[in-house]
């Protein structure tokens, strides 16, 4: 059964002609890790990266882990984002501000074998959206998926992204996922020739597969 409205998002820019590259295949989001800790730091290239020509039909997510508010407002204002994903052990009231300063919030939630839906209950009226990542050794880009069943038994309304080893080689099954609050996914390193570097004929060939199963 072929899956409806699902968006695209590109996870770990950084390299402003391999952005450019990227963009031709028109994802919904990009996103720009902020955590210095990430192979994919996008913090050293802020100054050309907040210039670029990005089509506004292209939101832009910055990725944060455990950072100071004000520094996450403070990018959030030189790049023009539209929204933060916060993926580290950030709060309720943390997701409150953000969206009270006008921006969108995505809530990161890794998985392991098991998880427990509960944990996300207290972030339920305070984001925008919820993402699933695979555990790992990484806040995120680990290059492995988690069992997606786990997911066909979330309980809420909040629509989420999908993470975690999202590749060419096993886009297709996606349409087996048994959740209507599937929103997005969030493709990252299983596209990369090296961390933050995109290979645009992955990028071509997931986007092709991508469509072939959105219609």
């Amino acid at each position: 059964m072929a899956l409806m409205n699902l968006k695209l998002k590109i996870c770990g820019m950084k390299e402003p002609d391999n952005i450019r590259q990227v963009i031709k295949y028109n994802p919904d989001y990009l996103g720009f890790i902020f955590y210095p800790g990430s192979p994919r730091y996008a913090g050293g290239d802020i100054e050309e990266l907040s210039v670029l020509n990005i089509s506004s039909s292209i939101q832009k997510v910055g990725v944060f882990v455990n950072e100071d508010p004000e520094v996450v407002r403070q990018i959030a204002s030189k790049m023009s984002l539209d929204m933060v994903q916060l993926h580290g052990n950030e709060t309720a009231t943390d997701c409150i501000e953000f969206r009270r300063s006008g921006l969108k919030v995505i809530k990161v939630f890794s998985v392991g074998e098991h998880f427990e839906f509960k944990i996300m209950e207290p972030y339920v009226e305070h984001v925008d959206y919820f993402l699933f990542d695979t555990k790992g050794k990484y806040y995120g880009g680990n290059s492995m998926p988690f069992d997606w069943e786990i997911i066909e038994k979330y309980p809420f309304r909040i629509p989420f992204f999908l993470g975690g080893g999202i590749g060419i080689e096993n886009i297709d099954l996606i349409p087996q996922i048994k959740n209507s609050s599937l929103f997005a996914l969030d493709a990252n390193s299983m596209l990369e020739v090296s961390p933050g570097m995109k290979d645009p004929g992955k990028v071509k060939t997931f986007r092709e597969k991508f469509d072939s199963i959105n219609i």
